[in-house]
């Protein structure tokens, strides 16, 4: 993987947060991927289960959120990249992550890991 390879994938994941169904996913993962929602989380495992989670955790494809991301690192097949992430309009939900991904030799990542991260409430 090199850095352009990282921001098409990065750019194919939101395009498929933004698209209806879970059918763009299997472009994204490979059929026994692993994703993994926070550090010590369980992982989410195969393709069946991760469309799953991913239908659960959002809101639709016109769900309003804004995103913006950093590559941080890019060794081999391990990417790192700093994700900020704004839900709602006006933003009622705010997310800083570190995304960790582990990509097999066709591009697709086979073990996808978040660490998410949301601003302390307000004092």
């Amino acid at each position: 993987m090199d850095r352009a390879r990282v921001t098409e994938w990065i750019d194919g994941y939101e395009r498929a947060w933004r698209t209806a169904g879970t059918e763009p996913l299997a472009t994204l993962f490979t059929p026994d991927a692993s994703y993994l929602q926070g550090p010590y989380r369980e992982p989410v495992t195969g393709l069946a289960e991760i469309a799953r989670m991913w239908d659960a955790e959002r809101e639709g494809p016109a769900e309003a959120f804004g995103m913006t991301s950093e590559i941080v690192a890019v060794d081999g097949d391990v990417a790192v990249a700093r994700i900020e992430v704004e839900y709602g309009a006006p933003t009622h939900q705010r997310y800083r992550d570190l995304w960790i991904m582990r990509f097999a030799p066709d591009g697709r990542c086979a073990a996808f890991e978040e660490w998410p991260f949301a601003p302390p409430p307000p004092t």
